[in-house]
């Protein structure tokens, strides 16, 4: 790459370009039709997420998080991408069964379910329920479904409630914790907020968006321009702790991006150029300089991590970083983000995606060399993928 190529400019746009078109694709040749084959679970409703590199089904659980993740996605893809039927067809699938299914006598969302949709772990955290509200919200703006809206609104209240008050869930605090703010449930607020904020006429929302933009502005660190994954809310120094010292380059990443989302209801300078500052702090910091790629966890005093899989290369890192770059490039027409990208990229597409059975493997380990040949589990669905490659292609287009 050219170390002047500048996006603004004939050339960067040509560069940007050939990378939305192999993120096309990707995306519609490979990522979706994989899961499209795969997941659907056309006898019990739902999705299976835990499948094998030929897309094989090695546990039928079904993973309430990622229930709703595939949820939003079919029904994003349908929003704006085009009005397939096959792809309304899929969400609904996955909120009728969640819907059946999700939820216990008090309101709270399980983690897993069997196939059939039995209760099988409560996991006390509220991230379940995130995503099968935003999964809800996501049919609703599809469909027009007033009762998934509704449901969608009460669900958020409730996670914000759960959230300031961990005992709810059945995490009690106990004297010896000190209280501190975990990035992750900053982000998952207000992302949840900014997306009703865009679907209904209520300023509350918006007030939760700029209270998670204030929030997680505390976790920023200016020195290594990178957001931490926690900070005490009294302002104590956490850094005798594993906690206090965690940093996810993948997250951080993820972090700012979704900021300059936020940002674009609740515009600030400011905290742009935080979150601009954040990903290029969080590549610069989180890169492996002796095998490629973004390190999964690390210490910022360099002393171990708590854990073992600190050092391997994951998917959804590097998919967060490839829209971020993208955004970031789109957005300000600065070379330094088509320089990051080009490494970024090159690494990704030389060690994730599979030419054989499609989507791409989750797992590597520092070397590169491949960890698990499973292409879905609990943790990893049809979410971070398409939801990267998708956004990159259109943040592109919208600058075309």
């Amino acid at each position: 790459m050219a170390k002047g190529a500048n996006t603004k400019g004939a050339k960067g746009m040509m560069m940007l370009e050939a990378y939305a078109e192999r993120y096309r694709r990707d995306l519609f040749d490979s990522v979706i039709p994989f899961w499209e084959r795969h997941s659907l679970d056309r006898e019990h409703g739902g999705y299976f997420t835990c499948l094998d590199r030929d897309g094989s089904v090695y546990d039928s659980r079904k993973y309430v998080w990622l229930q709703g993740r595939a949820v939003w996605m079919f029904a994003r893809l349908y929003n704006t991408v085009e009005r397939r039927q096959a792809w309304l067809d899929a969400a609904t699938l996955g909120v009728e069964f969640l819907r059946r299914h999700a939820r216990d006598g008090e309101g709270r969302v399980f983690f897993s379910l069997t196939r059939e949709g039995q209760p099988h772990f409560f996991q006390r955290k509220p991230y379940g329920a995130v995503f099968y509200q935003m999964g809800l919200l996501e049919y609703a703006r599809a469909t027009g479904d007033a009762a998934c809206l509704a449901e969608a609104v009460e669900l958020f209240w409730q996670i914000v409630g759960w959230i300031a008050d961990p005992a709810l869930l059945g995490r009690q605090a106990l004297p010896g914790q000190a209280p501190m703010s975990k990035l992750a449930d900053l982000l998952v607020v207000g992302m949840m907020a900014a997306d009703l904020a865009q679907q209904l006429d209520d300023p509350r929302y918006l007030q939760v968006v700029r209270d998670t933009l204030a929030g997680v502005a505390r976790h920023y660190d200016p020195a290594r321009r990178i957001f931490r994954e926690h900070v005490a809310h009294d302002g104590r120094d956490l850094m005798d702790t594993p906690e206090g010292r965690l940093f996810l380059p993948g997250h951080s990443i993820e972090t700012a991006w979704i900021v300059l989302h936020m940002l674009d209801l609740v515009p600030s300078a400011e905290h742009t150029t935080m979150a601009l500052e954040a990903v290029e702090g969080s590549l610069e910091l989180g890169w492996d300089a002796g095998h490629g790629g973004l390190l999964y966890f690390m210490d910022l005093a360099g002393r171990p991590t708590l854990q073992l899989e600190a050092t391997m290369k994951l998917w959804w890192p590097h998919a967060e970083a490839i829209y971020a770059l993208v955004l970031a490039a789109v957005r300000t027409g600065e070379p330094r983000w088509l320089r990051w990208l080009e490494r970024v990229d090159a690494y990704t597409y030389s060690h994730f995606p599979d030419p054989e059975h499609g989507e791409w493997f989750g797992y590597l380990e520092r070397d590169g060399s491949l960890a698990l040949s499973s292409k879905g589990g609990n943790y990893k669905g049809f979410f971070h993928v398409p939801r990267a490659l998708l956004f990159s292609v259109q943040a592109i287009e919208a600058r075309i």
